[in-house]
């Protein structure tokens, strides 16, 4: 019996996917369907969490919405010193909850650029609010920016809105 034949089960700490053997396709490989795991409760804060719970995905989030970040180098290069194999994991746990998308690289197939969907999009008034609240409760540097998003919060907004906006 080739492997092919059993059903695959795949799961890490933070997702579970089931792989079901669904069908042969005409080239002798397996179709296979993924489900998402069940999350620990209904609560739309759990499900925050459980999407964003962790201080890297907010930070790669951060980069992509404040200074333009698309690619995996410009995620290394990021002051706070996210380890390889970290950032490949938050990487993809952002793709796979449709918060980033990629796309092949215009000057290098091999590579990709990381983009952020209106999912992704829609973050924007939370992580602003985030600042601002860590801005009046603790001693935080980059006030340029704090200043931007205190005085006119809406436009700082609509220039995210407006950098990510599909041409």
């Amino acid at each position: 019996m080739r492997l092919s034949q059993y059903n695959l089960r795949y799961a890490s700490n933070w997702d579970e996917m089931y792989v079901k053997r669904v069908g042969m396709a005409g080239n002798g490989f397996t179709m296979t369907k993924a489900r998402k795991a069940k999350r620990r409760s209904a609560c739309p804060l759990n499900a925050s969490v459980e999407m964003l719970g962790d201080r890297w995905s907010l930070l790669i989030v951060r980069d992509m919405m404040l200074r333009g970040f698309q690619t995996y180098k410009e995620f290394m290069e990021c002051h706070e010193g996210i380890a390889t194999n970290i950032l490949a994991d938050r990487l993809r746990k952002l793709v796979s909850y449709g918060i980033i998308t990629t796309n092949p690289d215009p000057s290098d197939g091999r590579k990709v650029t990381y983009l952020l969907t209106q999912k992704g999009i829609d973050l924007a008034p939370v992580l602003t609010e985030m600042v601002l609240w860590a801005a009046a409760h603790e001693d935080t540097g980059n006030q340029p920016l704090v200043r931007l998003m205190r005085d006119d919060k809406e436009k700082f907004l609509a220039g995210v809105r407006q950098r990510w906006a599909k041409p």
